[in-house]
C-alpha cells in the first residue's frame, strides 16, 4: 500500500510542476527524475504548496505542517534548489521550482561531495531528449521561450550601437546589478557525465544576478564573485565565442548562460531537433557583406546553430569559390566575429 501511495504522491507532483512556467509533460522519465530527487515527504509537501510565492506563515497554514517540521522540510527542499526561497519586502518567500528554469538547472549546478550527479544527468538527458515530449510540449507552438540571445556588442555596427537597448547589452545588466554569482554550467555538467561535451570551456561559466545570486551563495549552488569577476567571466566568453542567453525577461535579469554549440540544450533545440524558438533571437540578424566575404568558411563553423552554410559559386574562374548565406529563419542575432 506505501508503494502505491507513493507512486500516485509522485505523479500528484509531476502534475504540480508540469503547472508551473515550464510543461514538464508525464512519462516514466520524469517519473524516475522525481523519485531520484524528492523524497514522498518533500512531494506531499510541494504538491499542498501555492503556485506562486508564499511566506512561511502561509505555508503554515496550507500545508498542516508545524513550525519545527516546516523549517526542516523546507531547508531540505531549498539546499537542493528544489523550492526557492527570495527575500521580499523583509520577509522569505517560497515557491515550487519549474523544471527549467529550476529543478534541472540547480539539480546540474549543485556542488560537494557524495552527489549522484551521474546518474542526475542520465535521467534528465533521458527527459529531454529521449524522445519529443518535453521540446514539443514547451517549444511547438512557438509561444514560450526560457532564453534570448544576447548580442556581442562590439560585433554591431556603430551606425547601430545607439540603438541597443541596455536589456540586450550584457554591460548594462553587470553594471545594474548589486550581487553577482558564478555557478556550474548545468548543460556541460550534464553533458560531461555523459559523455558528450566536445569542447574546452570551463564548467563554472553561469552568471547570476541580484536575488537569483543571493539565493544560489546562500545555497551552495553557486559562488560569489565581485563585479571585476563578472566583467571578466563575460571577456573570457566573448573571446571564445560563447552565446550569451539569458532568461527571457526585459527587468530584473537573474541569469545569464554561456552557452557552447555541442552541449547547450536550448541550442541544441534549434541545431538538432528543429525548434527554432528555444532561444528568442535579438533584435539582430547576421548579416554578410558580399564584398568583403571571402568564402573561407570561418563564420559558417562559428555558427552555434549551423544557421549559415557555404554555398558553392557558379563562375569557376573566380577566387573566391563559395559564400556564406544565413538561414534568418533560425538565426538568434547573438553577433560574432569569427
Amino acid at each position: 500500500m506505501g508503494h502505491l501511495v507513493g507512486k500516485d504522491i509522485f505523479r500528484k507532483l509531476g502534475k504540480k510542476i508540469d503547472g508551473l512556467e515550464t510543461r514538464a509533460p508525464w512519462n516514466d522519465k520524469l517519473h524516475a527524475i522525481l523519485t531520484e530527487l524528492y523524497s514522498v515527504e518533500e512531494a506531499d509537501f510541494v504538491v499542498k504548496m501555492p503556485y506562486g510565492l508564499s511566506t512561511f506563515d502561509q505555508l503554515e497554514k496550507v500545508t498542516g505542517c508545524e513550525k519545527t517540521g516546516l523549517h526542516r522540510i523546507l531547508d531540505g527542499l531549498t539546499s537542493k534548489g528544489l523550492v526557492i526561497d527570495i527575500w521580499i519586502h523583509e520577509d522569505y518567500h517560497y515557491m515550487p521550482s519549474p523544471m527549467m528554469i529550476g529543478l534541472f538547472e540547480f539539480t546540474m549546478m549543485r556542488m560537494g561531495p557524495n552527489l549522484n550527479t551521474k546518474e542526475w544527468a542520465k535521467l534528465f538527458n533521458e527527459y529531454i531528449h529521449g524522445d519529443d515530449s518535453f521540446l514539443a510540449a514547451n517549444y511547438g507552438s512557438g509561444q514560450l521561450a526560457h532564453f534570448r540571445a544576447l548580442p556581442h556588442e562590439d560585433a554591431i555596427k556603430p551606425s547601430e550601437y545607439f540603438e541597443v537597448l541596455d536589456y540586450e547589452k550584457a554591460s548594462a545588466l553587470i553594471a545594474a546589478a548589486d550581487k553577482f554569482s558564478i555557478g556550474l554550467c548545468s548543460c556541460r555538467h550534464e553533458k560531461l557525465h555523459i559523455g558528450e561535451k566536445k569542447c574546452d570551456v570551463p564548467l563554472g561559466k553561469c552568471s547570476q544576478f541580484g536575488y537569483a545570486a543571493d539565493f544560489m551563495i546562500r545555497h551552495n549552488l553557486a559562488r560569489e564573485v565581485t563585479r571585476t569577476e563578472m566583467e571578466e567571466n563575460f571577456a573570457q566568453s566573448k573571446e571564445m565565442g560563447l552565446v550569451f542567453a539569458a532568461d527571457n525577461v526585459r527587468k530584473n535579469v537573474r541569469f545569464v548562460c554561456h552557452c557552447c554549440k555541442c552541449c547547450c540544450n536550448p541550442l541544441l533545440g534549434i541545431s538538432q531537433f528543429g525548434y527554432p524558438n528555444s532561444v528568442v533571437t535579438s533584435n539582430y540578424i547576421y548579416e554578410i557583406t558580399e564584398d568583403v566575404c571571402i568564402g573561407c568558411g570561418k563564420c559558417s563553423k562559428a555558427c552555434p546553430i549551423n544557421a549559415i552554410k557555404m554555398l558553392p559559386l557558379e563562375n569557376q574562374g573566380a577566387k573566391k569559390k563559395q559564400m556564406s548565406q544565413v538561414d534568418k529563419s533560425i538565426c538568434i542575432g547573438r553577433g560574432m566575429r569569427p
